[in-house]
């Protein structure tokens, strides 16, 4: 991860937040590590970090990161699925996309290899997702309760709202006029939505 563009208190910062990205630390912590002269220091050399490219954080919760190797380029092409493209088996990304569309990676709090865009269909997550709005996700196979998920399920792509009650898995929707339901067997997570952009394509 070594780089010859960061100041060395960027890089030990670096070196930190990259071994302790699954228990982040405060900033305060980050400040003791790395002898900063106040969390300002730290605020002042992550944003830095972020501006270079060597750091993605999500803006709704700062202890959200995600480390890179090196910096992204400024726009990362993305491909897009439909959500009616899904076959009886395996994933519906491993299909052809109907579209790559250039998106800022400024948009990203996750590395742009792992994203991925679906085209929303109905109304079933309505106020957040619209008809025709573009999802933004981050290829995952795993989520916890409460997330926004693009799935499979009954053989169809889905974006819906997971919870998981025991040994079930409960999918329901945001708009209240439709009922949550059990996933069924075939059940699968393909991504976990990180955003919506509306009008995008």
């Amino acid at each position: 991860m070594a780089t010859q563009t960061l100041h060395p208190a960027q890089q030990k910062l670096l070196d930190l937040l990259a071994k302790h990205v699954d228990e982040p630390l405060t900033i305060r912590e980050l400040q003791e590590s790395i002898d900063a002269s106040s969390t300002s220091v730290v605020v002042h050399h992550m944003i830095q970090l972020e501006k270079k490219g060597y750091l993605k954080k999500n803006p709704n919760d700062p202890r959200d990161y995600t480390v890179l190797d090196g910096p992204e380029k400024q726009v990362a092409y993305l491909n897009m699925y439909g959500l009616a493209q899904c076959g009886p088996s395996g994933s519906f990304l491993d299909g052809t996309p109907v579209d790559k569309i250039p998106i800022s990676t400024r948009l990203l709090t996750f590395p742009s290899s792992e994203g991925f865009l679906v085209k929303a269909k109905g109304d079933s997550m309505t106020p957040k997702i619209n008809e025709g709005d573009v999802v933004i996700a981050q290829k995952s196979t795993i989520a916890v309760n409460g997330n926004m998920v693009v799935c499979v399920n009954s053989g169809e792509a889905l974006i819906k709202k997971i919870q998981k009650e025991g040994n079930n898995i409960i999918l329901s929707s945001l708009n209240p006029q439709y009922d949550p339901f059990m996933a069924a067997k075939d059940f699968r997570i393909e991504g976990i939505v990180k955003g919506v952009v509306s009008n995008l394509v």
